[in-house]
């Protein structure tokens, strides 16, 4: 068997018709259409190849980034959470953000309402939960 690298990056689409696979090419300037004779397996081929293609290609989901409130305080600029996961994040003033795992919807109503932001997370969440450092997320907000 043979096999020949081939560049489909122009073909726009196809069908197949009366024994022929019909082909719209994107020549840059102008479209052109192509009619090759081809049995309806030709066509079939080219289908499956696309959804394979595809496929592959596809990017994972997208994880929902946590809405993050500024707070007033001298340890962090800003706070967020997930009720869902349960993830409270933390952008400290240094730019590292930091999510906490397992953090229980009361603390994080507790947190917000703290007098003291940074004595808060100090007492109740440092050393407390699992924490994993995010790569620098602060300059995407």
């Amino acid at each position: 068997m043979k096999l020949s690298k081939i560049d489909l990056s122009n073909l726009v689409a196809i069908s197949h018709s009366d024994g022929y696979l019909q082909l719209l090419l994107d020549t840059g300037d102008e479209f052109e259409f192509l009619e090759i004779p081809a049995p309806i397996q030709a066509y079939e081929g080219l289908q499956e190849l696309n959804e394979i293609v595809a496929e592959a290609n596809a990017l994972p989901p997208e994880e929902e980034a946590i809405a993050m409130l500024p707070v007033n305080s001298s340890m962090a600029t800003a706070v967020g959470y997930d009720s869902e996961e349960q993830v409270l994040q933390v952008e400290f003033y240094n730019g590292a953000v930091y999510q906490y795992s397992g953090v229980e919807a009361e603390t994080w109503e507790d947190l917000q309402s703290a007098d003291s932001v940074g004595k808060f997370f100090n007492q109740e969440i440092k050393g407390r939960y699992e924490c994993e450092r995010l790569d620098n997320i602060a300059g995407d907000r």
